[in-house]
């Protein structure tokens, strides 16, 4: 993405209702999840998790 489209995609952001943000968040959020990395991050955390290492919920939600 270039530099101007990025500065018009954060411009229109910028320009969304509290409610429609937070429908744009709520996608950026599932994409990030969906990701092949993103599905390893989630992965490895739970199994850290689950072999009983405490999390900081910071870290979940960076996730």
């Amino acid at each position: 993405m270039t530099a101007t489209a990025m500065l018009d995609l954060k411009q229109r952001l910028a320009r969304l209702t509290g409610a429609e943000r937070k429908v744009a968040s709520s996608y950026l959020l599932r994409l990030k999840h969906e990701s092949a990395q993103g599905r390893r991050r989630v992965s490895k955390l739970m199994s850290e998790m689950d072999a009983g290492k405490k999390t900081r919920l910071r870290d979940v939600i960076a996730a």
